[in-house]
């Protein structure tokens, strides 16, 4: 019996519906069991020092004391000034790039910075010591002169510390934002840039208040994702801050992060409780990425839908 064409289209498709129920199904599957392992390998941890264990200051792998609110905040502080540089230099370059620049100049120069994340983080963090960590030392006493009266340029001139790793990680996180923000201005539809023209408006009232509205919920988008990778950043963050687990206001003081700790200590762990403390640390950084995953979809629906209305 020859089956119809249509029977045969259906059955297709409900075998492509199954396949990439299954892909995603895996995916969320791969995510839990990461989860679970995270907790179970941290559990002696978890038991010892409870919900303090997040909220303490004091890591002493000698006492075992050991408290994960330096790297958390080593991590946010890092991580916020990242956003606050690179955003502006991002969107900004973006409008140019989409709005201003040559097509071919603009290419180019999109080549360029998508290269730019294609940089492996260890090279970057070279770039970092050598370049960018003297070039903040070099600055730093110019701000510690002026600026002394605000709590975020007290202290010595390291060079190393959280300024240095906030800059270091916008400039991981610029081509993200850039490339993604570039894109999506480009995916404008061009009457409604040629009607607020036409209305006689400036080129930038026409980015201001066509192009921007059409494509910020995938700008967000594109920011939380260069967000989600500032946040797991190891190697480059972990040449450039200082590595001491401490909590300062001022920026120019050494710090940690999550991930610079897993990588330089694990290895180290002597103990059962130094090894829990650290995948401890591990699945809060999980956690906090899940969280800032979730924020990130709410934004970007509620300003979808708002969009549709």
């Amino acid at each position: 019996m020859i089956s119809s064409p249509g029977l045969r289209e259906r059955n297709d498709d409900k075998t492509f519906r199954i396949a990439v129920l299954l892909i995603a199904l895996a995916s969320v599957a791969l995510c839990a069991a990461l989860g679970i392992e995270l907790a179970k390998g941290s559990s002696l941890a978890w038991a010892k020092f409870g919900f303090s264990f997040l909220t303490g200051r004091e890591w002493n792998p000698v006492t075992e004391q050991f408290g994960a609110l330096p790297f958390i905040y080593g991590t946010a502080a890092s991580s916020l000034i990242a956003l606050l540089i690179s955003v502006p230099l991002g969107i900004g370059s973006a409008i140019f790039l989409a709005e201003i620049a040559p097509r071919k100049l603009s290419a180019v120069l999109c080549f360029m910075i998508e290269l730019l994340a294609a940089i492996p983080s260890v090279i970057i963090g070279l770039m970092g010591i050598f370049v960018l960590v003297p070039a903040v030392r070099w600055i730093e006493p110019f701000l510690t002169k002026h600026l002394s009266w605000l709590p975020f340029f007290t202290g010595a001139p390291y060079g190393v510390g959280l300024l240095a790793a906030g800059l270091i990680l916008s400039v991981m996180m610029l081509p993200y934002i850039t490339s993604i923000s570039r894109e999506l201005l480009l995916a404008v539809p061009q009457p409604l840039k040629e009607g607020m023209l036409g209305l006689g408006s400036t080129r930038w009232e026409m980015v201001r208040h066509v192009c921007l509205p059409y494509a910020r919920s995938g700008i967000l988008g594109a920011v939380f994702l260069a967000l989600g990778r500032a946040l797991g950043e190891t190697m480059a963050v972990t040449m450039v801050i200082g590595n001491t687990p401490k909590i300062s206001l001022s920026l120019l003081a050494p710090a940690y992060t999550m991930s610079a700790v897993i990588a330089n200590e694990l290895a180290e762990a002597t103990s059962d409780i130094y090894t829990h403390s650290l995948v401890g640390v591990a699945l809060a950084l999980f956690l906090i990425t899940f969280i800032v995953n979730g924020v990130a979809r709410l934004l970007v629906r509620g300003l979808t839908e708002e969009h549709a209305r």
